[in-house]
C-alpha cells in the first residue's frame, strides 16, 4: 500500500466559521491530480479515510472538509446540523468553492475532481451551476435528479414548524416525512439505518459515531429543500457547464435515489442540457453509502478507472 501523509488545517467562510479539512498525500508517488470530497448529511470527512488511501495509492492527493454543521466544524454535538443563522446551504456550497481555490492554489498544475456523496451530491449539483469552470470533473454518488410532490409538502410543514418553534427545535416529524420512508424496504429494521448499507460492521461503525446519524434542526431541512429546489429550477439548470465530465454511481437499492428511478431521472437532465462527457453506473443490490458496502472495492476501482480515463483525455 502506498504511503501516506494526513494532514488537517482550517480555513474561515463568510459568516466567519472555521471549516476544518482534512487531507491525504502520497509520499511515494508523484501526484497525478486532485480529489476533493463533498460528504453526506449527518457524517463527516473523515469516514473517507480508506477512499483516500485508495486514491493515494493511484497518485490522488485528497482533501475533505467538515461541512458547516458536521463533524468538527460544528460547535458541538448539540450543534451538528445547524448550517448558519441565514442561507445556510448556499454558505455550505460556498464553502467548497472556497476549497476548491485553496487547492488550485497549493497544485496550480493539477486537474481538480470532485467526489460528492447524498447531501453533498446536492450541494455539488448546485456547485457546478453557481461555480462553473473550477472543477475538471464531477462524480455523484447516492443522488436524485427529482424530489417530486415530497419536496412541495416538505417545504410547506417545515416553514410551519419553523415558524412555530424556531430555526434551532429539532423535528421528528418532519425528519419522518423527508427521510422516514427510507427504510420501509428493508429487514431486519434494528437499527433503523439499514438502507445505509448491506455491511453490518460498516453500519455498526456509523451507529457507534456520535457524529452520525443525529436527529438535525429544522433549519437544516428548511434549508436543504431551498436548494433542492434551486437545483430543479429549468433556469438553473441552463448554467451546467455541457464540457463538465460527470459520472453517476448509486445502488439499484438506494432509497435517495429511488431505487435508480430518480439516478435515471438525474442522467436524463444532464444528458437534456447537453452535458457531452456524461456516465451513469447502478450496482445491482447496493444500498445508499456504496463506499461503505460489501462491493466497495469494486465501486472504488470503476472510479479510479473513470478518474485515470478522464485524466488521459485532459493531458
Amino acid at each position: 500500500m502506498t504511503n501516506s501523509v494526513s494532514e488537517h488545517f482550517s480555513f474561515i467562510s463568510r459568516d466567519n466559521t472555521e471549516i476544518m479539512v482534512y487531507k491525504w498525500v502520497p509520499v511515494d508517488k508523484k501526484p497525478i491530480g486532485v480529489i476533493q470530497i463533498s460528504h453526506g448529511m449527518a457524517e463527516t470527512a473523515a469516514r473517507y479515510e480508506r477512499f483516500a488511501h485508495v486514491l493515494n495509492e493511484t497518485g490522488f492527493i485528497v482533501y475533505a472538509n467538515d461541512h458547516r454543521g458536521h463533524g468538527k466544524t460544528a460547535l458541538s454535538i448539540d450543534e451538528l446540523g445547524y448550517l448558519g443563522d441565514k442561507d445556510g446551504f448556499e454558505l455550505l456550497v460556498e464553502d467548497v468553492a472556497k476549497l476548491s481555490d485553496t487547492i488550485k492554489k497549493e497544485n496550480p498544475d493539477l486537474p481538480i475532481y470532485l467526489f460528492s456523496h447524498s447531501m453533498g451530491s446536492f450541494a455539488a449539483q448546485r456547485y457546478i451551476m453557481e461555480y462553473p469552470g473550477k472543477i475538471d470533473g464531477l462524480i455523484l454518488s447516492g443522488s436524485n435528479g427529482e424530489q417530486g410532490l415530497r419536496l412541495k409538502v416538505g417545504k410547506w410543514v417545515v416553514k410551519l414548524i419553523k415558524m412555530i418553534r424556531g430555526r434551532k427545535a429539532k423535528s421528528k416529524l418532519v425528519d419522518s416525512l423527508i427521510f422516514g420512508r427510507y427504510n420501509k424496504s428493508f429487514y431486519p429494521k434494528e437499527t433503523g439505518s439499514e438502507w445505509l448499507t448491506r455491511d453490518a460492521d460498516e453500519l455498526a461503525n456509523y451507529i457507534r459515531d456520535p457524529y452520525c446519524g443525529s436527529l438535525f434542526p429544522i433549519s437544516f431541512y428548511d434549508d436543504l429543500l431551498a436548494s433542492l429546489e434551486y437545483i430543479e429550477d429549468k433556469e438553473n439548470v441552463k448554467k451546467i457547464p455541457k464540457n463538465l465530465p460527470i459520472l453517476i454511481v448509486s445502488g439499484s437499492q438506494d432509497p435517495v435515489g429511488d431505487f435508480g428511478k430518480g439516478v435515471k431521472k438525474l442522467f436524463h437532465r444532464y444528458e437534456t442540457c447537453g452535458v457531452k462527457d456524461l456516465t451513469m453506473k447502478l450496482y445491482e443490490g447496493a444500498r445508499h453509502e456504496l463506499l461503505n458496502e460489501t462491493n466497495r472495492d469494486e465501486v472504488m476501482s470503476d472510479i479510479v478507472e473513470w478518474l485515470e480515463k478522464r485524466r488521459e483525455l485532459t493531458r
